[in-house]
């Protein structure tokens, strides 16, 4: 009884602490800019909003229109984008499946690209680039399979060939588009920026992000026993491929959703769920949610210094590669590719 007790009470301080971060980070990003705020200066303007008081204008106008939109963006992003590379990682059993390597993103990027040059309202960029990334990611699955079960090889073989396939349609619709007028704004989406978002684009867009990653932490302990050959896994009773298509699903809405609104993010869903698996391991009731606090760290982290280090603001891809990939060369070599 004590014992049980106590493992409650750590598990619940553990969630605690993991959700604290996330919210500590995001107040001392809002600090951060070209024109610096305190803390004081955040408290204030989030005092005035319930009490009406009075603040300086321009101080209110960084943190509520121009910073905190981009604060929340950033933190829903990284960790959608977290809990979508550890459900295809737990899903698949492959530490390098992810929306990036399965071709979710390439196909999302070629949907939200079709309906950018259509002149789609977001929620036609998401639904087109939903579609699309649902797509790609069945075709992969499809040419994975060999007599009628997915090899894991063949998995991973069959998303490079399709986010190449997916890649070279995006080249063709780039070469089509008006070099004048669309194509720069189009090159310079899919390098990925988070400047320019508004309230009314997370209205839109954040829902979709909320909800499939709200099905993955659901569902969080049924990717446990995804991970179990076929028969031990419908020996528990669970609708194997029903749970698998729901989560797929998931994954890519919340990466479809990701991608129409700030453009091809990568890295995210790789290096962020193996951090996490070194923390505490592969149980994904703990991996996941350990994934969406590390993912927000993560993403806050990377558009602050996107739009502080530099007058021009830094594409969010760069940096995730810059950062990312000496990060997971280091996480490889001081675990020898070992990430159970």
């Amino acid at each position: 009884m004590l014992i049980n007790l106590y493992k409650s009470k750590t598990r619940f301080m553990l969630n605690a602490v993991m959700m604290a971060i996330p919210l500590v980070v995001a107040i001392i990003c809002v600090t951060l800019g070209r024109y610096p705020v305190t803390i004081r200066d955040i408290f204030d303007v989030l005092l005035s909003l319930v009490n009406r008081g009075q603040v300086d204008p321009k101080i209110y106008s960084i943190i509520i229109t121009l910073r905190l939109p981009r604060i929340i963006l950033a933190a829903g992003l990284g960790a959608g984008l977290a809990c979508a590379g550890a459900a295809f990682q737990g899903l698949f059993g492959n530490p390098l499946a992810t929306p990036d390597t399965l071709g979710v993103t390439s196909g999302a990027s070629v949907g939200a690209v079709i309906a950018l040059m259509l002149d789609q309202s977001l929620i036609g960029v998401q639904l087109f680039s939903l579609l699309s990334g649902l797509t790609a990611v069945l075709i992969t699955v499809l040419v994975s399979r060999v007599r009628g079960k997915n090899s894991i090889v063949m998995l991973i073989l069959s998303g490079v060939i399709i986010s190449a396939l997916f890649g070279a349609i995006l080249s063709i619709l780039k070469y089509l588009v008006d070099p004048s007028n669309k194509l720069p704004t189009i090159i310079y989406w899919l390098m990925g920026s988070l400047a320019g978002i508004t309230y009314k684009n997370l209205l839109l867009g954040m829902p979709l992000i909320l909800i499939g990653t709200g099905i993955i932490v659901a569902l969080r302990w049924r990717l446990n026993i995804l991970t179990l050959s076929e028969d031990e896994a419908k020996s528990t009773g669970i609708n194997v491929q029903h749970t698998r298509a729901i989560i797929i699903l998931a994954s890519t809405m919340v990466t479809a959703s990701c991608v129409s609104m700030c453009g091809q993010v990568g890295w995210v869903g790789l290096l962020v769920p193996h951090m996490a698996r070194m923390l505490c391991g592969s149980d994904n009731r703990r991996l996941v949610p350990l994934c969406l606090s590390l993912g927000a760290v993560f993403m806050l982290l990377i558009d602050t210094v996107s739009r502080t280090m530099t007058a021009s603001e830094i594409p969010i891809s760069i940096l995730t590669a810059i950062i990312g990939a000496p990060i997971f060369i280091s996480l490889l070599r001081n675990t020898g590719g070992n990430w159970s």
